[in-house]
């Protein structure tokens, strides 16, 4: 399966064309959306890039497309959280897809909220595993975390000049505690996983106009990771500077361990 995580920007309104461009050049099997608020755009995307299946709700930023059968999905809200955590149960053989976007700005405030929002999400993922007796024990959690990962640099030169206050008045860096989290919990990054230089390509996802930190990951329990086969930040097409502030991430995974 060839899965993409793409924050589409604000709803994607006024760029449905160039978002499906994007998402068909990468030739996904399916497509974990974030800022999908608008779901007549979605639709419309879906429609572009020849996908079978979608959803998307107009209070909710997550959404998905699929050419894969889709049985069921659902948007759910566990305590201490901002956007609702999506839900995609795809066919028989194919993981559990958990689309999420967690909050925004970069202080170790925001921080603290990120974690707490992910401790939420992460504890009804497992409260699910365990009423469904782990039926969906392979799953997979893709999205824009808003965060960034133990070890890899913070250049705030990059950044806004309100922004790299909010960072002096942090300590003078962010702290990484939501991708820690994930971490202490057991879950594998892709990128990290089938990167092992990400030093001399950190993998950058935002702003696509000067790409300087990675905002977007795919992770699954330690125990799938030999499933991850490629990782990559599509940075083509040319559309893929216009399309939204994000680059998409395409991650492939195998259907056997």
């Amino acid at each position: 399966m060839r899965l993409l995580t793409y924050n589409i920007r604000e709803g994607g309104v006024g760029r449905a064309e160039q978002i499906a461009e994007v998402i068909k050049a990468a030739s996904p099997d399916v497509v974990a959306l974030q800022e999908a608020r608008d779901p007549v755009v979605v639709e419309r995307i879906a429609k572009l890039a020849g996908f079978r299946f979608s959803g998307a709700r107009g209070s909710h930023s997550t959404g998905f497309l699929s050419n894969v059968p889709v049985l069921a999905h659902a948007w759910r809200h566990p305590p201490r959280t901002r956007h609702a955590l999506l839900e995609v149960s795809l066919a028989d053989g194919f993981p559990r897809l958990f689309v999420l976007h967690l909050r925004a700005w970069f202080s170790k405030w925001s921080e603290r909220q990120r974690a707490r929002e992910l401790r939420g999400l992460l504890d009804g993922i497992q409260e699910q595993l365990i009423r469904e007796q782990h039926a969906f024990a392979f799953h997979v959690l893709a999205g824009d975390f808003n965060a960034l990962a133990p070890g890899e640099l913070l250049d705030p030169s990059h950044m806004p000049r309100w922004i790299r206050g909010m960072i002096w008045l942090s300590g003078r860096d962010i702290a990484r505690s939501t991708i820690e989290m994930m971490q202490a919990d057991g879950y594998v990054d892709a990128w990290r996983t089938l990167n092992a230089d990400h030093q001399n390509d950190p993998g950058s996802t935002f702003p696509v106009w000067d790409p300087h930190v990675r905002l977007d990951y795919v992770f699954t329990p330690a125990e799938y990771a030999s499933r991850f086969t490629a990782c990559e930040v599509r940075r083509t097409p040319e559309e893929v500077r216009t399309a939204s502030d994000h680059f998409p991430l395409l991650v492939e995974i195998s259907d056997s361990s």
